[in-house]
């Protein structure tokens, strides 16, 4: 018997460590080779660890939410044979990239069970298999998921019999990547908390500790950091958007195969306009070098809820998309950082960022800012009020209108509160003559 030590590989982007999220073996454990060994926290995305060998784990890094540098070792796994002449590092090959967040379990959960081919199926019966070398103990019998008049989902016999394990009907789970569901779509599934998703049983009326790992460990330490060393100030300005959702719904009436326009793709559209005569709103502070860089293109970060937590997707270049470009791309946006697959890429690099709650945008709001940019800007929910209009004769008359404030937070440092409120009030003037958006 030896042993051969699996380092955290190099898994590019520039970083220089990783954050344990998950452990899916312990000290004991029978893993296979390709089997999962641990979930590793980048800087927005998470990254699978698989065993390039199998063996018997031996040693672990550390706990979840320990930091591991790359190349340190990661797990010792004691293999047949004489091990490894010398410790070298793990290859790249060795990890899956995956952009979903994995929630830490209530407590390390033990590895499945080595797979055995032909393997039992949880929800169909197969011969019996051939024993390995090293039988594992017999797993606990696995509860099939119900049927539900679903087509039969694809997985590998680990993944169904997890899922069964934990009472998911694989119908459910929407796979990430492909069409075959793997252990992180499980896990992604297990972090959904709202409507139609699996909750696990007797945790409702009772105290839980929940450790901060991940991605929300990660926001909690931006938000921490740009507001302990951002001095934020916020402006709230009210526009009348009558015209602006009249012009919307002649455009949506007439749109063919085009994406349907919500109010976001119109309000980028208006930023990017005003952008030119407010160029210190779109940049980025470096304020341990003490450099302003100040962008001549707007890459609009978009804020956006998912199941695993605050993201912020980047339209890149978003001065030279239509408003149909910007649709298209908001939806193919949100989609990829809601089932995580967005690339590193494409959550990072953004300059100026745009947060918005939809319905639920409440009357005004306070945005934090995105740390290194300069400013946020929020709009809120549309709402009708009766608003004095003139009547074409000298008068005024009382009309139905509907109303949306705009709120913006920006760095003092940076941005004066002059320049913020001209650089609203240039928007408001395009969102209340909404033929200015459509003008070259």
């Amino acid at each position: 018997m030896g042993k051969y030590t699996f380092r955290l590989p190099d898994i590019g982007e520039g970083i220089a460590e990783a954050e344990i999220v998950a452990w899916h073996v312990k000290v004991g454990d029978r893993v296979e080779e390709d089997g999962r060994l641990a979930d590793m926290m980048t800087d927005k995305a998470t990254v699978e660890m698989e065993s390039p060998v199998a063996g018997t784990v031996v040693e672990v890094a550390g706990d979840v939410g320990d930091i591991v540098a790359i190349g340190a070792p990661l797990v010792v796994l004691e293999v047949e044979g004489e091990g490894q002449a010398e410790e070298v590092p793990a290859t790249p090959a060795a990890a899956e990239r995956i952009a979903v967040e994995t929630p830490e379990p209530p407590a390390p959960a033990p590895a499945p069970e080595p797979e055995v081919k032909p393997e039992v199926a949880a929800a169909a019966p197969t011969p019996t298999p051939t024993p390995p070398p090293h039988p594992p103990a017999a797993p606990a019998p696995a509860r099939a998921p119900a049927a539900r008049g679903h087509s039969r989902a694809l997985a590998s016999p680990a993944v169904r019999a997890r899922a069964a394990e934990l009472g998911i009907d694989l119908a459910d789970v929407r796979p990430a990547e492909g069409n075959r569901v793997r252990h992180a779509d499980l896990d992604a599934f297990l972090a959904y908390s709202g409507p139609g998703g699996y909750r696990a049983p007797g945790l409702h009326g009772q105290d839980q500790e929940v450790r901060v790992i991940g991605l929300r460990r990660r926001i909690a330490d931006n938000m921490a950091a740009s507001k302990r060393n951002i001095p934020h100030f916020s402006y709230v300005e009210e526009c009348d958007v009558t015209a602006l959702e009249e012009m919307r719904g002649q455009l949506n009436a007439n749109r063919g195969d085009k994406p349907k326009l919500t109010m976001l793709p119109l309000l980028i559209t208006a930023v990017c306009k005003a952008l030119p005569d407010f160029p210190m709103i779109n940049a980025r502070f470096d304020d341990e070098a003490g450099v302003v860089t100040r962008y001549a293109a707007v890459h609009l970060g978009m804020a956006a809820q998912t199941p695993s937590g605050l993201m912020v997707p980047v339209i890149r270049n978003a001065q030279d998309r239509n408003l149909w470009q910007l649709a298209q791309e908001i939806v193919r946006l949100a989609e990829a950082a809601r089932t995580g697959t967005a690339k590193s890429e494409e959550l990072s690099g953004s300059t100026l960022t745009i947060t918005s709650l939809g319905p639920l945008g409440g009357v005004a709001h306070t945005p934090v800012i995105n740390r290194p940019e300069v400013a946020i800007l929020g709009p809120n929910r549309i709402v009708e009020r009766p608003m004095f209009v003139p009547d074409g004769m000298g008068g005024e008359r009382i009309e139905k209108r509907k109303i949306m404030n705009i709120s913006i937070s920006c760095d003092h440092r940076v941005v004066d509160g002059w320049d913020a409120a001209s650089f609203v009030q240039a928007i408001k003037k395009l969102i209340e003559t909404p033929v200015l958006l459509l003008a070259n």
